[in-house]
Parts: C-alpha cells; sequence; structure tokens
C-alpha cells in the first residue's frame, strides 16, 4: 500500500501591493516571466512533483487566514506543503524532498535550505493540524513552525534549488527570476 502524500497548499489570496507599488501593471501572479504568468511556472511544477494539490485564491486578508483555509478544504490530507504562489521557479523534485522528509520519523515539519537562506515550501506534518487551522492575519505559519523547532522536530533539506527562495515581490524580484529561468532554460 502506498503511503498518503501530503497536499501541496499553492496560496494565491495576496493582493500583491508590493509589485504594484514597484511599478507592476498587473497582479504579480499574472506577470509574465518569460512566456508564461508566473502563477502558471508555479502551478506547473506543483503538477509535475506528482503530489496532490489545493489553489488557494479566495482573497483572504492575510497568509494565516489562507493558510487556515486551505489546510480546512483538505483536513483530512496526510499533510501539507505551504507555497506561496509567487515562487515560479521551485523545483518538482525539491516539492517531493520536502513531503519525503515528512514521512520520517520524529519529522513533523520541513524546510528547505538554498545556500543558507530557509525557503519554500514549509512542509507540515498532520500533528500540526490544529495549530495551522488556528491561523489568521499576515503573519503565516512561522509561528507554528517555531513551536516544531523548538521541539526538535524539523528536517532541513539542504537544496541547490534557488527556486525556493526566489520569490515575486518587486519588478527587480521578477528581473532576477527571469535571469535564473533563461539560465535554467538555456534560452
Amino acid at each position: 500500500m502506498t503511503p498518503a502524500l501530503p497536499v501541496v497548499l499553492v496560496l494565491a489570496s495576496g493582493r500583491g501591493e508590493r509589485f504594484r507599488a514597484s511599478g507592476g501593471t498587473v497582479h504579480k501572479l499574472q506577470a509574465l516571466l518569460g512566456e508564461r504568468p508566473v502563477l502558471a511556472h508555479t502551478l506547473a511544477a506543483v503538477q509535475a512533483s506528482g503530489l496532490p494539490w489545493h489553489l488557494e485564491d479566495a482573497g483572504h486578508p492575510g497568509m494565516g487566514d489562507s493558510i487556515a483555509a486551505a489546510v480546512r478544504a483538505t483536513s483530512d490530507a496526510a499533510g501539507w506543503l505551504v507555497l506561496p504562489a509567487d515562487l515560479p521557479l521551485v523545483e518538482p523534485a525539491t516539492l517531493r524532498q520536502v513531503a519525503q522528509a515528512l514521512a520520517r520519523p520524529g519529522v513533523t515539519a520541513a524546510q528547505p535550505v538554498h545556500a543558507g537562506q530557509r525557503g519554500h515550501p514549509v512542509g507540515f506534518g498532520p500533528a500540526c493540524r490544529d495549530a495551522l487551522l488556528a491561523l489568521e492575519g499576515n503573519q503565516g505559519a512561522a509561528p507554528v513552525l517555531r513551536a516544531q523547532r523548538a521541539m526538535k522536530s524539523v528536517a532541513d533539506i539542504d537544496t541547490a534549488d534557488a527556486g525556493t527562495v526566489t520569490d515575486i515581490d518587486t519588478l527587480d524580484d521578477l528581473a532576477r527570476a527571469e535571469l535564473l529561468w533563461r539560465a535554467r532554460s538555456g534560452r
């Protein structure tokens, strides 16, 4: 029997205000990276991972609210990988690595680390369900992750995947992501 897989929660509820403030004329998830919107790149990586996924795009007031709503919608899942939709270059293999780390004994959360910088997706096991459901406001799941770190039950996953730390918040971020995307795709 195949063990149940965690669900990738793609969080796309933010307003993208910093992107517009930097001169963006569209929502950051609709901005073009190459020939496709940022969100299309993110969803393509999630689909290629083979993991189940849920898109949370209902326009919640804060990241915590989005996470709680997504966990509520998938409450019977074997765990959750929290992935902000503005990380279009995360690799499918990284998503699978985080999911696999959650299956290790004693691990209740997992986080990729690229060049010393912690990134996304952050994985949470079923033991974190109630804490994730209680989230609200702008802070996101940082308090839940801190609590798991205090219990020494977080697996940090060293990765060469720069996509785990390449988020799109401004036009400059989009330009940096474009360079990385071109280097990866040979364009």
